[in-house]
């Protein structure tokens, strides 16, 4: 086919392209034109319903201490904490680990930008009840509570890189594996934004993969 023959043939396609493009524009426009004033303001009504519902949620949330990251005092606090929030990230620290101050430094920021999860933290010398029935022997670990129901474990560093200098955005993805948090991003494309200095082989991984794995971390046992 010459070039002339092909130019043609494409600018054709392209007229095609336009065509049907226009053509449902039209009947998007059409569409909008049918509708009477009555069903608009249903929709909108419907509109502003959805909006003073999500308004009323947020405060209510933010009343129950959502938006800041806190320690907690006793186990018996962390029962009552996961009775009044749907979605509970407890962070189960110790004073002499610092890799607790690192998880600490990531929390106060995911805290503030999803309020729809509370996040606490508690000493994990002070719940031994708590952290025998969890079955907690690693330190630092994440209990992710939904519903009441402790669904999910991030034990030390191993799903975050196994690397100190994990980012924030990467504990944001895992707990958005668990369903802990409402996460925007791609749950199978990891935000490791640094793998050669990770020195790991992460690509891709699936929720279940993280869920059903073995942890083997080199954080301080418990």
């Amino acid at each position: 086919m010459s070039s002339e023959m092909f130019s043609k043939v494409l600018e054709a396609q392209l007229l095609q392209t336009t065509k049907i493009v226009e053509e449902q524009l039209d009947a998007e426009i059409k569409k909008l034109d049918n509708v009477d004033d009555d069903e608009l303001e249903i929709l909108k009504q419907r509109r502003l319903e959805g909006l003073k519902k999500a308004q009323q949620q947020k405060q209510e949330w933010l009343s129950n201490g959502h938006g800041e990251y806190v320690e907690i005092p006793s186990e018996r606090d962390f029962f009552e904490q996961v009775k009044r929030s749907n979605k509970v990230v407890c962070h189960f620290y110790k004073d002499t680990s610092f890799r607790c101050l690192i998880l600490d430094k990531h929390l106060t920021v995911l805290a503030k930008k999803h309020i729809e999860t509370r996040f606490i933290k508690l000493n994990a010398e002070k719940a031994p009840f708590l952290c025998e029935r969890l079955r907690i022997k690693v330190i630092p670990t994440l209990a992710l509570v939904k519903d009441g129901k402790t669904q999910d474990y991030v034990v030390g560093f191993t799903d975050l890189g196994n690397t100190d200098d994990f980012t924030t955005e990467t504990l944001e993805w895992r707990l958005g594996c668990a369903d802990i948090i409402n996460y925007s991003g791609n749950l199978m494309d990891p935000p490791f934004q640094s793998q050669k200095k990770f020195g790991t082989t992460f690509t891709k991984l699936d929720k279940k993969t993280i869920r059903g794995k073995k942890y083997d971390s080199d954080s301080d046992d418990d």
